[in-house]
């Protein structure tokens, strides 16, 4: 939110929350309808592609997140060494919204500017035209609408939202204030509304246009440098043509330099150029990929437990992990990520953090785990042959008078019936099970809060809450900071009173709240 938030700050859907899609029903209804019911000659492809260039678009913004989020993670070409917060992930949760606001406005000049409908696939002139247009009059008066929304009426109203994300990630370039949007629409709108006007419009030129801004725009907002060097030196003029990461970012941690668009050549023009440009492109350029000192490494529980990770969808990684209805939705895109991740064959880093002078990382492990405890002579097999040594400790349970359950996360409202009253279930699995019984007592897996001064901390960790971290990865972090040599490959075993002092001195605190009241906020 803006500092002083002005008139149209918020968008007009907001009050639909989650159900704001239903804002574009009929356009989509009508133009199925228009394909299946209409004859040949009156089908307007035009109309019915506008629903699959939306999902594009969205598909677009989730591979540069993923990517940005991983390449920061390896730290190779980072520009700002800061991290984020779950703040910014919670102001910037809505970046589907310029989506929305466009695709009303495609489905509505498809329906009132005859110039809009029925356009061929491909016009050169459209190409030379749109081209020709982006560089002389939306640069122009983009530089200027950027440098009035600077002014502190205008800043500190609407631009000062976008500016609260120091450092950026690309859906931070879409994150503004409703009547901010309103501008860049009208702004970016020009070249497309003179081809429909002049009826020289293509389809490549009005999908091409918006695909080469949503490039531009999140290529500008990542956090690492992915522009080389080599390419400016090769081509000296492209400087004024193209901008890089490295040349935004300045922007947004200098705030009144690098004003232009994507090509900073007004920059130039209005000497308003950031003397550092080059020596930070360089830099960036050259950084290499850390080498971190602690690994926490963890694994996919199911295949749906992708788009909780931290490369996944931003808005599920700051939550606990849970079951979401609309991911049945994506099997397809599911199916696909979980044989990709599988045929990947190696981990790979999903994670970054810093915590004194330690580099912390989360590796995923490219395999699935399911596990479901129940009461069956298979079980009783398989767990007596691989603890051989413990063998006679295993026995076959034929009745439900126990009162302590080891259980996993497969466990059911049916069997947790069955058990006794004040029976304590201790879970085995990285999730708690669903609680089921008031008579009985439920143990969920030992967390701590995390200390503030852990950067880039804005994901949970499967079903903990924000900023809270398992008993086992704090372990690891303590045990580098400490130095120790122990570890569970012997005998030997640190005294538990110093490690829960250490733990505690290095700022790690017990929850306050049980975990599974803490999740019911979420």
């Amino acid at each position: 939110m803006a500092s002083k938030p002005g008139i149209l700050t918020d968008w007009p859907w907001k009050p639909l929350g989650s159900f704001k899609y239903v804002i574009l029903a009929p356009s989509v209804v009508h133009s199925l309808y228009s394909m299946l019911a209409k004859d040949k000659s009156e089908r307007d492809i035009t109309n019915f592609l506008i629903l699959p260039f939306l999902l594009w678009r969205m598909l677009h913004n989730q591979i540069w997140i993923t990517l940005s989020r991983h390449r920061t993670a390896k730290g190779n070409g980072r520009i700002v060494d800061k991290g984020i917060e779950f703040d910014q992930v919670d102001r910037e949760r809505n970046w589907d919204d310029q989506i929305l606001l466009t695709g009303l406005t495609y489905y509505l000049s498809n329906y009132i500017f005859a110039g809009a409908s029925r356009i061929p696939l491909w016009r050169t002139d459209a190409a030379v035209v749109t081209i020709l247009l982006h560089m002389g009059p939306v640069e122009f008066l983009y530089y200027w609408l950027h440098r009035a929304l600077h002014h502190h009426f205008l800043y500190s109203r609407y631009h000062s939202h976008h500016h609260s994300s120091i450092v950026t990630e690309p859906i931070t370039s879409v994150i503004h204030p409703f009547a901010e949007h309103i501008s860049y629409l009208f702004l970016f709108a020009t070249p497309l509304l003179i081809l429909v006007f002049t009826k020289t419009a293509s389809m490549m030129a009005v999908f091409g246009y918006v695909t080469y801004i949503d490039f531009m725009n999140n290529m500008g907002h990542c956090n690492f440098e992915i522009v080389p060097m080599w390419l400016f030196n090769i081509f000296p003029c492209l400087k004024y043509l193209m901008y890089t990461p490295s040349f935004h970012s300045l922007h947004h941690t200098q705030f009144k330099t690098n004003y232009s668009l994507f090509m900073p050549f007004y920059d130039y023009i209005y000497d308003t150029l950031d003397k550092a440009s080059d020596q930070l492109h360089d830099s960036a350029s050259k950084r290499e990929e850390e080498i971190p000192d602690v690994v926490h490494l963890t694994h996919l529980t199911t295949p749906e437990s992708i788009y909780h990770l931290r490369l996944g969808f931003a808005y599920l990684a700051c939550k606990p992990c849970t079951s979401k209805w609309y991911l049945c939705l994506m099997w397809p895109m599911t199916a696909w990520s979980m044989i990709l991740t599988l045929a990947y064959g190696r981990t790979f880093i999903v994670e970054g953090n810093h915590f004194d002078k330690l580099k912390l990382q989360s590796w995923a492990i490219p395999k699935y785990s399911q596990q479901v405890a129940t009461m069956h002579k298979d079980d009783y097999v398989k767990l007596k042959n691989s603890f051989s040594s413990f063998g006679k400790n295993f026995i076959i349970e034929k009745s439900y008078t126990q009162k302590t359950w080891l259980v996993g996360e497969g466990l059911t409202e049916e069997e947790q019936l069955k058990a006794p009253k004040g029976t304590l279930f201790i879970t085995y699995s990285q999730f708690p099970p669903i609680k089921y019984r008031k008579d009985c007592s439920y143990h969920f897996t030992p967390a701590m809060l995390v200390p503030s001064s852990i950067q880039n901390v804005h994901s949970c960790e499967n079903w903990l809450p924000r900023k809270v971290m398992s008993a086992w990865r704090i372990a690891g972090i303590v045990h580098c900071l400490e130095g120790w040599s122990e570890h569970e490959c012997n005998y030997t075993m640190h005294n538990i009173d110093k490690v829960w002092r250490s733990t505690l001195q290095h700022g790690f605190q017990p929850l306050s709240v049980p975990i599974n009241k803490e999740l019911a906020h979420y």
